[in-house]
């Protein structure tokens, strides 16, 4: 049998596997870096599912870790590029991706390197992302994607569920919130489903949800996406506070936050909870000389 059947999950890594790899790279999962390796193969095969991953797709992950995800992606894609800040972890994933599925070796490229920092990356230009992010850095690391790679057209990514609920959520939602702007500047999104914690290893001691951002055009504006960050950034910061207080700083002055407000055509006492990505841009746009 093929060593890349996707009948099969021979090659994909399951609990015993993981440990093994971890103990022969002398691998301990840090909290300091949000590990938690997946051990289960139908969890990884659903996150590609709901990625919608097709032979036509260039997918860059984020964190593969010991490569549970990876083998999944490389079923189904054309090319897989994985971005690994650890240093142990990124030395031996090309090993095992050639150990394991030596037919799609071609198709892997791994960058050493912390996905903040990544401008660039080897092989076709990305379409998809697909990643179970550190818990910790999942937003930055996240709308840094997706600002410097426009060509990725779909996202799945498994973060903490509460990280998930603030992603997915929509105006007037208490917990939406920065991420929620953000993230909609770039893309449709919603939840794409719940993870449990008992298909990692270490388990962790919060569950996980899945998040769907389909690319779509941003705001029409003549503000720049700077700008209009600016403005959700301060919106935010002193979220129970109206517009008109939290955005005096921003503005120059409440009366000033007053004004932009009055010519966006968003009253002055709404808080920036209930605002749209396209209100936000309208009040940048109308930000006081």
């Amino acid at each position: 049998m093929s060593t890349t059947d996707p009948t099969s999950d021979s090659h994909l890594l399951g609990a015993a596997d993981i440990r093994a790899l971890a103990e022969a790279f002398g691998v301990k999962p840090t909290k300091q870096r949000g590990q938690n390796f997946v051990i289960d193969g139908n969890t990884v095969r659903r996150i590609v599912r709901a990625a919608e991953v097709t032979g036509e797709d260039a997918v860059v992950e984020v964190g593969p870790g010991l490569g549970s995800l990876t083998l999944a992606l490389l079923e189904a894609a054309r090319h897989v590029t994985a971005v690994e800040i650890d240093p142990v972890l990124a030395r031996h994933l090309p090993d095992t991706v050639a150990a394991r599925m030596p037919g799609k070796a071609e198709a892997f490229d791994l960058v050493f390197s912390d996905a903040m920092l990544v401008t660039e990356l080897p092989g076709p230009a990305p379409t998809a992302l697909v990643a179970n992010l550190p818990y910790n850095v999942a937003v930055p690391v996240l709308l840094h994607m997706l600002a410097t790679f426009p060509s990725i057209e779909r996202t799945l990514v498994m973060v903490q569920s509460e990280v998930a609920d603030r992603l997915a959520a929509k105006p007037g939602n208490k917990v939406y919130g920065v991420p929620s702007v953000k993230a909609n500047w770039y893309a449709e999104v919603k939840r794409a489903g719940a993870i449990g914690r008992n298909v990692f290893w270490p388990a962790p001691n919060v569950d996980s949800g899945l998040v769907s951002l389909v690319r779509r055009e941003p705001p029409r504006t003549t503000a720049s996406r700077r700008e209009v960050f600016a403005v959700v950034d301060a919106a935010f910061a002193q979220r129970r506070k109206t517009l008109r207080a939290a955005l005096a700083g921003w503005a120059g002055s409440a009366a000033g936050a007053e004004q932009a407000l009055a010519a966006a055509g968003i009253d002055h006492k709404l808080r920036g909870e209930m605002l749209t990505v396209e209100q936000f841009a309208a009040i940048a746009e109308n930000k006081p000389e």
